[in-house]
C-alpha cells in the first residue's frame, strides 16, 4: 500500500449560526473526502456547507 492511499487524521473547523468556531475530526483519504464526510455526518454542516472555514490535516 502506497503512501498515497492511507487514510490521514482531518479536522473540519465551522462556524454556526452565532458565529461559534466548532469542530468535527474524520479520517480521509484527502481534505474533499473529509468535507464529503463532515456533511454526510453532521446536519448543520449537510445544509450550511459554506460554514466552514478550514479543514486541516492533522499529520
Amino acid at each position: 500500500m502506497s503512501k498515497k492511499n492511507t487514510l490521514r487524521p482531518y479536522t473540519v473547523h465551522y462556524r454556526d449560526f452565532q458565529n461559534t468556531r466548532l469542530e468535527n475530526c474524520f479520517y480521509a483519504f484527502d481534505a474533499y473526502e473529509a468535507r464529503t464526510l463532515a456533511m454526510e455526518f453532521n446536519k448543520y454542516i449537510n445544509e450550511h456547507p459554506n460554514s466552514i472555514d478550514l479543514i486541516r490535516c492533522e499529520t
